[in-house]
């Protein structure tokens, strides 16, 4: 059984940064693909970032390119997310989720985090 933990979120002010964290237990985090989803109250889970196995492939949603960034480190098994230039608008639940291929899909990962809470004040 694949186990994800997330952690690192919290209350900051717009501008501020962030990093979240996704442990990987139960099987080596190299064996999946990687994605950070969230979910604002009253709307639905959305992609936010992606990367592969390897971490040579990575894709975000428009509304974070050039401000966050993910990475992964299969040695120690986890899967980060840098949030630079946060904004109100990031104010989210954010997931961190395993699948077979790199995809911004929700349905295309097989195994999902309880979340951690980022709020942005303005």
């Amino acid at each position: 059984q694949v186990q994800l933990v997330e952690s690192g979120g919290g209350l900051v002010q717009a501008g501020d940064s962030l990093r979240l964290s996704c442990a990987v237990s139960g099987r080596t985090s190299s064996s999946y693909a990687m994605g950070w989803f969230r979910q604002a109250p009253g709307k639905e889970r959305d992609f936010v970032a992606t990367i592969s196995r390897s971490g040579d492939v990575t894709s975000y949603t428009d509304s974070v390119k050039g401000r966050f960034t993910i990475s992964r480190d299969n040695a120690k098994n986890t899967v980060q997310l840098q949030m630079n230039s946060l904004k109100p608008e990031d104010t989210a639940v954010y997931y961190c989720a395993a699948g077979d291929y790199i995809a911004t899909i929700r349905n295309r990962y097989r195994y999902w985090g309880q979340g951690t809470q980022v709020t942005v004040s303005s």
